[in-house]
């Protein structure tokens, strides 16, 4: 446990559940037996699948399964190992050789599901009438997805094996950078987490000094995020080109089972509503900060009634696992356990990645959650995130290694209704009228940040990658880029300083998942349509509730949503949600 005078003792995670250590025989161990294992694979099945028949095919993918468990366990040991002392060499260093180990067994088997895509349709069908493959179908359908833009296999080989020393590297390059850059304010040398945090300081000069000293070192690196950036761009172009798809998202909306027609209205939605939502909030929000205008460092501040107190760890356990609670014992229960056993590392640390996120590991383990933890009430609403994604993994485990992953769509649902339960919950208790005024507010902020600023992000993405392909970006235009979709998402009220043309530069998701950003919005605007039917449905809907998060990868989205009665393919879906915000917004500019 780690000793935080303020925020009470913070857990700190034990990953002996996945392996002792970085020199621990029982990780040499599974990566020897998975070579061996690998390559005896690969000679039994190798150029034969055509001919098996559906029970001996769906024995080889249990034993594909099966293999992809244990290397999937030493890779989530090693990122977990990793992303807790990223500034120590050493741990760079077995990182990256976990990487190349592994990458060298998985080639190995990297014809199986080239194989797989081979298969005439016809021939398929007939082997899962087997019911030990059809258990599989739902991977098996996944995996086609891409069948129209598989390449030969000397050529996916090829991708696979110069992954690491490719897009890998410059991810980690990335993550290092970043982790290692410290941010001068009054005599300290700040970690990216902790200046980004001031930006919700209630001293103005504060937040503008944090504002400045990020805008300020980011410029000093951004050669180097422009050459990371413009790399992996132009790396996914040539890699798009050869495999044929028709555009840079377009397999990320493949990855996620959504369709684009979806995702354009998602963005289209969001997109028409600025001036209601950010736009007229923010201008609120500056009434009530008494200014004229906002300046960049004011969108995250809190509002003058705001009394901006740090919450104890314990107080924010408690406050999440009551509202679990309050929505149904069993998932406070499952919530429970992240905090009874070693599966939280909270504190805010050097070396330690910024940011959040639950990590599902591999069915046979089970999660773990790294969070930046600082008392703010965004960091508890933070804690409800990804505790909600932990109760999702737990979960959905039982669908085994291939089947458990949610698509991201609807991985960010658990997430985003874990915030909606704990801010309810919270807003329920509260019988204060300028308190609750003051968490509305704040809840209007989240959406705002979950909706329109990953949507505005989600178009510099756009924007980025449809120029890319005409030659290299230099900072200042992405710079340029930032800016317009800044403005546009968030309105007149602001004004940009211009340090902060630098800031698209920290973005994780921009670097580790291209396109990734979209799914908070669906997520969000999901959720909101779900809420409304918890809120007006009968007794049954926690069950409903609990088998759509069970499901994990094996139902796409319409199929999950409609015991609900929703679908997201319905033109009016994302103005319900959207819809949602806006009632918050007139809420308070009504008052």
């Amino acid at each position: 446990m780690t000793e935080t005078a303020a925020l009470g003792e913070m857990p700190q995670w034990d990953l002996t559940d996945l392996y002792p250590g970085p020199d621990s025989p029982a990780l040499s161990g599974d990566l020897d037996k998975a070579d061996t294992d690998a390559q005896a694979f690969q000679s039994a099945y190798a150029g034969k699948l055509a001919d098996l028949d559906g029970e001996t095919l769906g024995g080889a993918v249990r034993e594909y399964e099966a293999l992809q468990d244990v290397l999937q366990r030493v890779m989530s040991f090693a990122h977990l190992y990793y992303v807790c002392d990223m500034e120590n060499p050493e741990t760079g260093r077995f990182f990256q050789t976990m990487q190349e180990r592994v990458n060298d067994i998985s080639t190995h088997l990297l014809f199986f599901t080239l194989e797989i895509n081979r298969l005439d349709d016809a021939v398929l069908a007939d082997k899962l009438t087997s019911e030990k493959l059809a258990h599989y179908e739902p991977w098996l359908r996944d995996v086609r997805v891409f069948r129209p833009y598989q390449l030969s296999d000397e050529l996916e080989k090829l991708l696979h094996e110069k992954s690491v020393s490719g897009r890998s590297a410059w991810m980690r390059l990335f993550d290092e950078t970043m982790t290692a850059l410290r941010f001068p304010l009054n005599g300290e040398e700040l970690n990216s987490e902790q200046a980004l945090t001031l930006l919700s300081d209630r001293n103005r000069d504060t937040r503008q000094a944090a504002a400045e000293s990020l805008g300020g070192v980011f410029a000093d690196n951004v050669r180097l995020f422009a050459l990371i950036t413009n790399t992996l761009a132009k790396d996914k172009e040539t890699e798009d080109k050869w495999r044929g798809l028709p555009n840079p998202a377009a397999s990320r909306h493949l990855a996620n089972q959504v369709e684009s027609e979806v995702v354009d209205a998602l963005v289209t939605a969001v997109k028409d509503s600025y001036p209601r939502l950010s736009h007229r909030y923010y201008q609120f929000k500056a009434k009530w900060m008494g200014l004229d205008g906002l300046e960049h460092w004011d969108r995250n501040a809190p509002l003058p009634e705001d009394d901006d107190r740090l919450i104890p760890w314990d107080e924010a356990r408690e406050t999440v696992l009551t509202a679990y609670g309050r929505f149904s014992p069993h998932m406070a229960d499952i919530g429970r356990q992240f905090f009874d056993k070693p599966w939280i590392d909270a504190a805010v640390k050097p070396g330690k990645a910024p940011g959040a996120f639950a990590h599902p590991t591999v069915p046979s383990a089970h999660p773990y959650l790294l969070l930046n933890y600082q008392g703010k009430v965004r960091d508890v609403m933070t804690l409800a995130h990804e505790l909600g994604h932990g109760v999702h993994q737990v979960l959905a485990a039982d669908q085994g290694t291939l089947m458990s992953d949610t698509p991201l769509t609807l991985a960010e649902t658990a997430s985003v209704f874990g915030e909606q339960l704990t801010f309810r919950s919270m807003l329920e208790q509260e019988s204060d009228a300028a308190r609750r005024r003051i968490m509305l507010a704040g809840k209007v902020e989240d959406m705002l940040n979950t909706v329109v600023r990953q949507i505005a992000f989600y178009e510099f993405e756009r924007h980025v990658h449809d120029e890319r392909r005409s030659g290299e970006l230099t900072p200042d235009r992405l710079g340029e880029i930032w800016m317009q979709v800044q403005t546009e998402s968030l309105g007149p009220a602001f004004h940009f300083a211009d340090s902060y043309k630098h800031y698209w530069s920290y973005i994780p998701h921009f670097i580790h998942s291209p396109f990734y950003v979209y799914a908070y919005a669906f997520g969000d605007c999901l959720v909101n349509a779900l809420y409304a039917v918890y809120e007006n449905a009968e007794a049954g809907f926690q069950e409903k509730y609990f088998d759509m998060l069970r499901a994990g990868g094996t139902l796409r989205h319409k199929e999950l949503l409609a015991p609900f009665g929703l679908d997201a393919g319905d033109s009016a879906f994302w103005s319900k949600g959207l819809g949602v915000i806006e009632s918050f917004v007139d809420e308070l500019v009504a008052e």
